[in-house]
């Protein structure tokens, strides 16, 4: 049996994480350090790991590197014992993007068989390995073989449906019982699934690095309770207070048109929400009890990890999200083409600390402080046509980091009391970028300047003609925006001078509809 709660003799050695941006990651490299290992992250963008609560951990190092190149991959694992890789899609991929997946993976096998790498493991699921699995889910199983095709020895742990806050499958479960008092299910309603919760499955992830040579390759990891989906959806349903959801089959749903209709009732987009369907369409359960027995925990049933999760969402500790995982692009060429720009700028009776926070309290259940309705609007309209729209508000209430997703924007550059960079991911015929620009302005004590820049670059004639629809709500939307934030500031100033609680005075000027939290 395996014990994780101590570290190991050889927890000196670092342990190698590929994937720690991501929303499993993220959580291993924490659970890993407090079991005293000390941890080797790999990020195509350092910069994204920053903001991270371990990140300035002296056990913690970030290395900047790429999947595709072997040769710096195998410099970055030298000295390591063991190998997470984690850094799979969540996304449905086209047969191009599979093949991409499947030499990443052939790339990180090459380099951990030229280092002293001892394991490589794997988190995959349960529905990839299930007969009639459809190709987007059976594409792991061609990543676990590309893994497999070098000498360092794999052990794959293949997971059911995760129970945790922030993840995809729970936030599909928590929007659909919210917003639909009548459930309008397919058929695989019915089929048993075996839900695990985060905490189990980062305690079989952790233990895996203990697990004798002579152990098993591949690992079902499950929760203690096998029931049909509708349980389930019953359990959401009394843990959020709500009345019990009458369930009624449908009864042919594709797996594409039941995406489509979680994407427009959740936050969770079309593409990730398609992996989901095709899981739960299989009804994945464990087929064999080798964690159980050689990594033993308490395992959460159902109700215990809808509990745990909901709890974190309501005191704002979700650690990580779906929404961290994938690349972030940088900010667009501006160089060559046409650019339209849109400023403004004001200056707030307000220190540059109390400017920034207001800054960043925009977005999620804050709102954005003016036109709320044309915000809710135009989330709406990105929604139908593929977009991201509002509903995936953003990971905590009042601190953002560089990667957090806030509604449709995305965080891509953010400098302590001096700026904020957003990009936009909602669907436009361009590149879109708003930017915050704070300084204390000289001579004035307790006085700060603040300038908003709003830049796009159309992307052809329809780009073009998209900039002058909606500039002329520009006023309304950035000036009002900008207006609230001045206004917020100076109210969080006076509340701190006053000895006053800044958040209870912002929520109560500012209240926002707590739907988007």
């Amino acid at each position: 049996m395996v014990e994780t709660s101590t570290a190991s003799a050889d927890s000196a050695t670092p342990v190698f994480v590929a994937g720690a941006s991501g929303y499993i990651g993220g959580r291993l490299v924490t659970r890993l350090r407090e079991d005293g290992h000390s941890v080797r992250c790999l990020a195509r963008s350092p910069q994204k790991l920053g903001g991270k609560g371990w990140a300035s951990d002296p056990k913690i190092e970030i290395v900047a590197g790429d999947l595709a190149d072997t040769e710096s991959l195998a410099r970055h694992l030298r000295g390591c014992r063991a190998a997470y890789y984690l850094a799979h899609s969540m996304v449905a991929r086209d047969s191009a993007q599979q093949n991409e997946d499947q030499g990443l993976a052939t790339s990180f096998a090459t380099a951990a068989a030229r280092t002293e790498c001892q394991r490589i493991i794997y988190l995959g699921g349960l529905a990839e390995a299930c007969e009639g699995a459809r190709p987007r889910l059976a594409s792991r199983l061609k990543v676990e073989a590309a893994l497999r095709s070098g000498v360092t020895p794999v052990t794959t742990l293949r997971a059911g449906t995760i129970i945790g806050s922030g993840s995809a499958s729970f936030e599909v479960l928590r929007y659909l019982v919210e917003r639909q008092p009548l459930m309008l299910a397919p058929w695989w309603v019915d089929k048993p699934c075996q839900p695990i919760s985060i905490r189990n499955v980062l305690h079989y992830l952790a233990g895996a690095l203990e697990l004798p040579d002579s152990a098993p390759p591949t690992f079902d990891i499950c929760g203690p309770e096998v029931v049909p989906f509708r349980v389930v959806i019953r359990h959401m349903a009394s843990a959020l207070g709500l009345p019990r959801r009458p369930v009624v089959r449908i009864p042919i749903v594709s797996p594409r048109v039941g995406a489509l209709w979680i994407h427009l009732a959740t936050p969770v987009s079309h593409q990730v929400a398609l992996p989901v369907a095709d899981g739960l369409q299989l009804g994945a359960i464990c087929r064999a009890d080798h964690a159980v027995r050689l990594m033993p925990t308490r395992l959460l049933g159902v109700r215990d990890s809808i509990d745990a999760a909901l709890g974190k969402v309501a005191v704002g500790q979700v650690e990580t999200s779906w929404t961290d995982a994938g690349p972030i692009a940088g900010d667009p060429d501006w160089a060559g083409g046409a650019t339209f720009v849109y400023r403004e700028e004001t200056d707030v009776e307000a220190s540059v600390e109390d400017v920034f926070r207001s800054v960043c309290r925009i977005g999620g259940r804050h709102g954005w402080y003016a036109a709320d309705f044309l915000w809710r609007l135009r989330g709406l309209m990105d929604r139908l046509v593929g977009g991201p729209g509002l509903d995936r508000g953003r990971r905590h209430a009042d601190l953002i980091r560089h990667g957090d997703a806030l509604d449709f924007w995305r965080v891509t550059g953010i400098e302590h009391n001096r700026s904020l960079t957003l990009r936009a991911e909602m669907k436009v015929p361009g590149d879109a970028v708003l930017e915050f620009q704070i300084r204390p302005i000289e001579n004035l004590d307790g006085r700060t300047w603040i300038e908003q820049v709003a830049r796009f670059k159309p992307k052809g004639l329809f780009g073009v003609l998209y900039w002058y629809s909606v500039l002329p709500f520009h006023g309304i939307v950035f000036r009002g925006m900008l207006s609230g934030i001045r206004r917020a500031a100076e109210e969080n100033a006076a509340a701190r001078l006053a000895g006053r609680d800044q958040s209870e005075l912002e929520d109560a000027s500012f209240g926002r509809s707590a739907g988007n939290g």
